[in-house]
């Protein structure tokens, strides 16, 4: 909601789409920079206190913007710095809930916490989507931003009320992996290994930086827990990226207007929920066929998508699209939340997130290229690709893990 309601007041006050793709800029740069430094952060203090903090920044900077926004005394300006310290909450945010999920749920019901996320998540954007033209016509760009701004005070309370005390990860992670849940995960035999350090050898900017090598010293020791990642990463690129092309399809092929945008996304969100819930049932049966097959079907079912061209086959179509990513967003994470110490979730989160990062913003140049300059269809095979990226992926996961089980244990 906040996004479109921005989106569309830098519109109308500028008249320019270059204005408008520096909101997108905006967004996108922290999370190339921050997250190695965010996921150390993750790491080292209370994931839920970490959350609470900035759930009430976010409130305060957009319910301050929302109050300039209602005076008639916004200016751009400030409505840009809004966006980017909104781009540094996010490049935060999302790792330490994943990490705090993995911290607060057992393994066995990983999936349905992760199922149970990605539906409110989608409920409340198809919600957001429906609603936000409503409300921006009749409060405009500041009740947009109210509404924003009270629903991070709403989450802060919740985390709040989360549980008590104050429990730093590094004090809380002494377990091994246990290899309970039906997702793509490790060996029962394969134990954590043993990169925890004392507060004195982490202390000070030496110590931020050691934590950063720590983390990637724990990837490059786990070739498949770093496929899982490049799978995750590749599909949420094409999923963000396919913005890009998703309007110029409802626009130019199906001259569907705004309002025939809103269906294909409404599509979207409707087979994302209905994956949700189907993900436990899958995970259960053939996590790595399930996992596999849904982003198969993304690479080819987008590479099709311009000759949807009637309005409700791209409605359908962007469903069934809906339904594989949240069957791959689930199940990736679960795996990755059974994989990963808990003392270093939040570098691998951070981790991953860099590199869905550089290839969102690769993708989303690239494919915006190629639609204005070559054909449309062409840049649709291109995000295909990306999809195709992530089937190769998965395709290195489920071998290193068949591969791993099948290994004998050593005689002790």
């Amino acid at each position: 909601m906040n996004f479109a309601g921005v989106t569309w007041y830098v519109l109308g006050a500028t008249h320019s789409t270059v204005s408008v793709s520096l909101i997108v800029i905006l967004v996108t740069l922290p999370g190339l920079v921050v997250p190695p430094f965010g996921g150390v952060l993750i790491d080292r203090v209370d994931r839920r206190y970490l959350g609470i903090i900035i759930d009430a920044a976010r409130a305060v900077i957009v319910l301050g913007t929302a109050a300039l926004a209602f005076m008639g005394r916004l200016e751009l300006w400030e409505l840009y710095s809004m966006v980017f310290l909104l781009g540094v909450g996010f490049a935060i945010y999302w790792s330490t809930t994943n990490a705090l999920i993995q911290e607060l749920v057992p393994q066995e019901k990983l999936i349905a916490a992760n199922a149970t996320v990605l539906i409110a998540v989608q409920g409340g954007m198809a919600a957001a989507g429906t609603l936000v033209g409503f409300i921006y016509e009749r409060a405009g760009l500041g009740g947009i931003l109210g509404i924003d701004g009270t629903t991070y005070v709403i989450s802060a309370i919740c985390l709040l009320l989360l549980r008590d005390g104050y429990c730093p990860p590094r004090e809380i992670q002494n377990i091994r992996l246990v290899s309970s849940s039906p997702t793509i995960e490790a060996p029962p035999e394969m134990s954590e290994p043993n990169l925890m350090r004392t507060d004195e050898e982490g202390s000070g900017v030496a110590g931020v930086f050691a934590d950063i090598a720590e983390g990637l010293a724990y990837l490059r020791q786990q070739p498949r827990v770093l496929a899982l990642g490049f799978t995750y990463a590749c599909m949420m690129a094409g999923v963000i990226s396919a913005n890009v092309l998703v309007v110029a399809l409802a626009k130019d092929l199906l001259s569907a207007g705004a309002r025939g945008y809103g269906w294909i996304e409404a599509g979207w969100a409707g087979g994302a929920i209905i994956g949700g819930l189907a993900a436990g049932t899958a995970a259960r049966k053939k996590p790595y066929g399930a996992l596999i097959v849904a982003l198969a079907t993304l690479a080819v079912g987008h590479t099709l998508f311009p000759y949807a061209r009637v309005l409700i086959v791209a409605v359908a179509m962007n469903a069934l699209f809906g339904v594989c990513r949240a069957l791959g967003g689930v199940l990736t994470q679960t795996s990755i939340m059974a994989a990963v110490p808990r003392h270093l979730m939040g570098r691998t989160q951070s981790a991953f997130s860099v590199i869905g990062t550089v290839l969102q913003v690769f993708m989303s140049f690239t494919l915006g290229w190629f639609a204005e300059h070559v054909a449309l269809s062409v840049a649709f095979v291109l995000l295909g690709a990306i999809y195709g990226g992530g089937v190769v992926a998965a395709l290195r996961v489920r071998a290193l893990s068949l591969a791993e089980w099948k290994a004998p244990t050593p005689a002790i």
